[in-house]
């Protein structure tokens, strides 16, 4: 039996995730899988923590024979036994795991009802003040 590694597509539409699997290779994409290796978000923000696998596995079915597709041959050469991207990788899971930081609140802003309403006062006390300090003109003398 002749045993590809490829990736098995999940997921919705504009939503795709993907499972790293061995399979025959009569098999069709979406068909039976012999073992399932790991997995491939593309959705995931951090570019080297969208590939997981398990190395031992992805090792093992390498060395019995089994060929990788083009995609998964890349994934394996960055993320697999001896890959290039580990450290990365690991930093990169590292960062997804670790708490958001939320920045501390400000000052609340002041709503636009408060606004207009002390809007609303200045305009008044404003045409209130200039009739007060005008003298009667018919009071002079």
């Amino acid at each position: 039996m002749a045993v590809c590694i490829r990736m098995k597509k999940l997921g919705r539409a504009h939503r795709a995730f993907f499972r790293i699997c061995a399979t025959d290779k009569r098999a069709p994409r979406d068909g039976r899988v012999l073992e399932e290796l790991g997995t491939y978000d593309p959705s995931v923000p951090e570019t080297d923590a969208r590939a997981i696998m398990n190395q031992e596995r992805v090792a093992h079915w390498l060395s019995v024979g089994a060929l990788p597709s083009e995609k998964v041959a890349v994934l394996i050469r960055k993320y697999g036994p001896n890959g290039t991207h580990l450290e990365q990788q690991k930093s990169a899971l590292e960062r997804l795991k670790a708490p958001k930081s939320v920045p501390q609140p400000g000052p609340a802003a002041p709503s636009r009802r408060k606004q207009a309403e002390e809007a609303a006062a200045a305009q008044a006390a404003a045409a209130e003040a200039p009739a007060a300090e005008a003298p009667a003109e018919g009071s002079e003398g």
